[in-house]
């Protein structure tokens, strides 16, 4: 398949994914800054899941630039990307709506776990579809984010358990992380 149409139909989904998240935040009754600060839970868990997506759509821009024609795998391997991002509007949601306690924050880890390995397979399969992998997973390298944001994800998943607050810090610290795109690609 033309990769066009995987990009086209990844949008596509992306943009919803963020207009659900959005569509989710209730206007407060009366127009005072004072009616907002009850909301600030939710706002932030929108701010910070917008981030993600934003993120996400960002780095599979520049891994789809490399992608020649989407494979059966690539397109499946994008679908199960998308199932787990498909979830970030809910799992943000719930966190909003119940800031401070364990099972949304860690739930929201969770779903942020799944999708890194979810991109992770799409990257190992875009490479091994790549006419020069090599090259590809030479300008890869050792992907240090890649390698460490799975392991944060797990430690602020048990962490929240502890604290949520500090889970919510790490997942923040992951994004601002990963908020510089991907140049590797780029460059090759």
């Amino acid at each position: 398949m033309n990769k066009g149409r995987l990009e086209a139909f990844s949008d596509g989904v992306i943009a919803i994914i963020i207009t659900i998240m959005v569509l989710q935040l209730t206007v407060p009754k009366e127009p005072t800054f004072a009616a907002l600060v009850p909301l600030a839970p939710v706002l932030l868990g929108y701010l910070l899941s917008f981030v993600y997506v934003a993120i996400y759509w960002n780095n599979h821009h520049h891994l789809l630039t490399v992608c020649d024609n989407a494979s059966g795998g690539v397109m499946w391997a994008n679908m199960h990307l998308l199932f787990w991002m498909s979830l970030i509007p809910f799992v943000t949601a719930w966190m909003g709506n119940n800031p401070g306690t364990a099972i949304p924050a860690a739930l929201y880890g969770v779903v942020l776990l799944l999708s890194a390995i979810a991109y992770k397979i799409l990257q190992v399969l875009v490479v091994a579809a790549h006419p020069d992998g090599a090259r590809l997973r030479a300008a890869f390298g050792s992907d240090l984010k890649g390698r460490l944001s799975p392991v944060l994800y797990l430690a602020a998943i048990g962490l929240a358990f502890v604290s949520p607050t500090i889970s919510y810090v790490v997942y923040a610290a992951v994004a601002l992380v990963w908020v510089v795109p991907d140049r590797r690609l780029e460059r090759l």
